[in-house]
């Protein structure tokens, strides 16, 4: 099994920063693509931003503002947010396509509990 260890949300005012941590551990035998989504109440889940072995991706409403990195070995995405805007408020989910010591072929795709970013103005 895979577990997924979020860390880092809470309260933050307009402009400043913030740094998500999400660590996955238990039965990997290869961790392919690491993300980052959010959802606000009544909508859909967003990527925020994703990383595989050689490349990022960002959402355009936070391309300058937020940065994803990985620690391959510690099997850890982070999210460095800075610029905080109000609408930057909500669940942050991180994401993470993982290879399993089980036999299994294929990357299984597993999600984080999810941690609360507010940002006040």
């Amino acid at each position: 099994q895979v577990q997924l260890v979020e860390s880092g949300g809470g309260l933050v005012q307009a402009g400043g920063s913030q740094r998500l941590s999400c660590a996955a551990s238990g039965s990997i035998l290869s961790v392919n693509a690491m993300g980052w989504y959010r959802q606000v109440p009544g909508k859909q889940r967003e990527l925020v931003a994703e990383i595989t072995s050689g490349a990022t991706h960002y959402a355009d409403s936070v391309k300058g503002r937020f940065t994803i990195s990985r620690d391959n070995v510690k099997n850890t995405v982070y999210l460095q947010m800075d610029s905080l805007k109000s609408e930057d408020t909500a669940v942050y989910y991180c994401n993470v396509f993982v290879l399993e010591r089980s036999g299994s072929r294929y990357y299984a795709e597993h999600w984080g509990q999810g941690t609360q970013v507010t940002v006040s103005s």
